[in-house]
């Protein structure tokens, strides 16, 4: 995990899909006062507060918040955070290099789980002997049936590259799913480093966009970790608190 790189791919998406649903907004409180096109763009460069953003995101309107589409790339997780992200497929897309036509013979690299790495280099190097064991058959096989029936044989941790295309609603509400402790530790890493490269951009947009348990009260039921954070704990507090070994600062 150690190696997982997260970028926000087109950060000036932000700033418009904030302007679009201000406009929206407006749009529908307001349309009696558009009568043409000079009063519509009136409204649409009319500038918005912080305070203005807050109070949109957190009316139950979700379409003001689907006028944009954030992409962002994730190089190195697993193929087993592909496996669990893909379930989200309402206004998600998704880019992942292919095990049909990408051949692994000769250049793999495996993500290593957050509970290995707290063991320490010993049951790492354990780890990733057997999955370069398993690389092995792999390239065996590819030489018989090819990459693509090979691929079968790939370990869950054979690391990706993952392209993640949604709407700003849509990253709310994965983020709030998937970064709660009931998840996996890869994929609540990865989408609270994506929370925090959304928050130092948009502070007033994702800011409340973590577990419930951050908000108030988990809504999870009796489903719930039994675990709870802090209320109002941000990406950064939840990452040193629960990934020191792989956090920053």
């Amino acid at each position: 995990m150690k190696q997982i790189q997260i970028k926000i791919l087109n950060p000036k998406v932000i700033s418009n899909a904030e302007k679009m649903m201000a406009c929206a907004a407006r749009l529908t409180q307001h349309g009696e006062k558009i009568h043409n096109m000079d009063d519509f763009m009136q409204i649409f460069e009319k500038p918005h507060t912080d305070n203005f953003i807050k109070k949109m995101v957190s009316l139950p309107h979700p379409t003001l918040q689907k006028l944009g589409a954030i992409n962002v790339v994730v190089v190195g997780a697993s193929r087993r955070f592909l496996a669990q992200i893909t379930r989200h497929q309402n206004e998600v897309k998704f880019v992942s290099a292919s095990l049909q036509y990408s051949d692994y013979s000769d250049d793999s690299q495996f993500c290593v789980p957050y509970k290995i790495l707290e063991k320490g280099s010993a049951a790492v190097n354990e780890y990733e002997t057997e999955c370069k064991k398993i690389m092995e058959t792999y390239k065996d096989a590819c030489e018989v049936v090819g990459n693509d029936a090979a691929g079968y044989l790939a370990p869950q941790g054979l690391r990706n590259v993952l392209i993640i295309s949604a709407t700003p609603y849509q990253w709310i509400h994965m983020i709030r799913q998937r970064s709660c402790r009931r998840n996996t530790d890869e994929t609540r890493y990865v989408m609270l480093r994506i929370w925090e490269q959304l928050y130092k951009i948009s502070p007033a947009w994702f800011k409340l966009c973590g577990p419930f348990c951050t908000r108030g009260k988990c809504e999870e039921g009796y489903m719930w970790c039994l675990n709870r954070m802090d209320e109002g704990m941000l990406p950064a507090d939840i990452l040193k608190t629960d990934f020191p070994i792989l956090y920053e600062g």
